[in-house]
């Protein structure tokens, strides 16, 4: 009996080890095909559904070699309690039928013998199948447990203060950051950004002008350097109470699986149906909205994969008129609208910005002309700064883009008195 109860508990272990690792290959499996079902529209037009198919068939072996370990684990142990088991029921048997033609016990005797191992072992059989069963649910739940029990690469202070009524003074004090393959994005940054001010992030891509907005909401943190808000570390704020105070329509637009209403109602969750309207349109949405059969109850489907670019880019935009945070970071905010929209948008965006601090990233630089200030950064840090008109005397390296993206409304050359006129007539 102690030998079947050390060969059950060795055997539990490996089966243990093997339902795990049956967990992380089915994960990985669901992980490809949600990829692949998210991506369906990049893979038919490259035409590589062979390719997915071949990838997912990659995993799904994989998924089956872990499954046949455990069940080659569960073999093990079932067949090896069996066997254990039914050689003591015949060494009770082998043993009590030659007492029996002893005489030394009665037939009855043995039988009852026979019956007594029999009732021991029942148990023992029920707590092996409950031990396959326990592991089984075990291994999903360890791997529950293990995404529940990572720490967070953000973390705030035990004694995090809340921050509350917020202006918007923004400053960056020798900031410096690099992510960790070490290559440094930002350095010795300095910025001061009054509340109620628009301040307008442009340069080349990978110059770190997104990167520089993360910051503010800790999404990432500084590797040198400070950053305040109304003259208060960041670091010593609660991260629920700075992000509560941020709002941030990004490049990239996710929508949840839901209905248009429950998309922009994620900006203030206990919204009133009048404020989610409102919001709406302020973005320039509401018209659309009403023009659907189910109109703010309209299914959007995956990642809102049933609009197009421009309509989820307006319901993210409704999401933040809806949070009414006093600091708004825009990265790229109408980078998916047709010109008509993008109007419409910037003047709905220019009222929002007023008497909120605006960080607005822009790769189209007639979206930022209004911005009180504008930064030119490069891999070489912050090169110019100032207003659209001032940055163009320079005829810098803003002038330079600016150039380029209005190529033939430039003079080659201008003097500041023609550039005077130039602005004028824009």
């Amino acid at each position: 009996l102690p030998f079947i109860v050390w060969f059950g508990m060795q055997k539990r272990k490996k089966m243990s080890k093997a339902f795990m690792e049956e967990r992380r290959k089915i994960a990985e499996v669901n992980a490809r095909l949600e990829n692949s079902i998210s991506g369906i529209r990049i893979t038919q037009s490259f035409t590589n559904e062979d390719l997915e198919r071949e990838k997912f068939d990659i995993g799904n072996q994989r998924f089956v070699a872990a499954r046949k370990m455990a069940f080659k684990a569960m073999a093990e142990m079932f067949s090896g309690i069996d066997f254990l088991t039914n050689s003591l029921k015949l060494t009770v048997l082998l043993i009590g039928g030659y007492l029996t033609i002893k005489r030394i016990i009665t037939p009855g005797s043995l039988v009852a013998y026979f019956l007594y191992v029999e009732l021991f072992l029942q148990p023992i059989r029920r707590l092996m199948i409950f031990t396959q069963q326990f592991e089984a649910g075990m291994a999903g739940f360890k791997r529950f447990i293990e995404i529940m029990d990572m720490n967070p690469e953000i973390t705030e202070k035990e004694n995090a203060i809340e921050i509350k009524n917020v202006e918007g003074n923004i400053e960056f004090r020798n900031v410096s950051f690099s992510y960790d393959d070490g290559n440094e994005v930002l350095r010795n940054i300095n910025l001061k950004i009054p509340a109620g001010k628009t301040l307008a992030l442009v340069g080349p891509s990978g110059a770190g002008k997104t990167t520089l907005c993360h910051l503010i909401p800790r999404f990432y943190d500084v590797l040198e350097g400070e950053i305040l808000i109304d003259g208060i570390n960041i670091k010593d704020v609660t991260l629920k109470s700075l992000r509560r105070n941020i709002g941030i329509v990004q490049q990239d637009v996710f929508l949840f699986a839901g209905t248009i209403k429950e998309n922009i109602a994620y900006g203030k969750p206990d919204a009133t149906d009048e404020e989610i309207i409102e919001a709406a349109k302020k973005a320039r949405i509401h018209d659309f909205i009403m023009s659907l059969e189910n109109g703010y109850d309209t299914y959007v489907g995956e990642r809102g994969i049933r609009l197009s670019g421009g309509q989820k880019q307006r319901i993210a935009i409704a999401r933040v008129f809806l949070k009414n945070p006093p600091i708004l970071i825009l990265d790229e905010a109408t980078s998916s609208l047709d010109n008509e929209t993008e109007l419409m948008i910037q003047q709905s965006l220019e009222e929002l910005s007023k008497g909120r601090t605006t960080l607005v990233v822009a790769h189209r630089l007639s979206t930022i002309k209004n911005a009180d200030e504008i930064i030119v950064i490069t891999k070489d840090g912050i090169v110019e700064r100032g207003t659209h008109e001032e940055l163009l005397k320079k005829q810098g390296y803003y002038y330079s883009l600016y150039k380029a993206q209005f190529k033939g409304f430039i003079p080659d050359f201008l003097e500041d008195e023609d550039s005077e006129s130039v602005y004028s007539s824009e």
